[in-house]
């Protein structure tokens, strides 16, 4: 619904001159952001391999069917 929405905005906006700047300002912005989204993505210090988590609850699930 919203890739439909986006489609048909997109298109409205294409239309005029105006729409094709504000098209081109919003790009713009948006490939700042995923640059600056995969620059902190890479540079985020990771856990070491084999090592647990301090939370309890990190990896628990619900057991089906009651069981424990």
């Amino acid at each position: 619904m919203k890739r439909i929405l986006q489609l048909v905005v997109t298109r409205w906006l294409a239309r005029t001159p105006i729409g094709m700047v504000v098209l081109g300002l919003g790009w713009l912005f948006a490939r700042k952001r995923r640059a600056d989204q995969r620059q902190q993505a890479q540079t985020q210090v990771r856990r070491a391999p084999g090592r647990r988590s301090d939370d309890r609850y990190d990896r628990r699930r619900p057991v089906a069917g009651g069981r424990r």
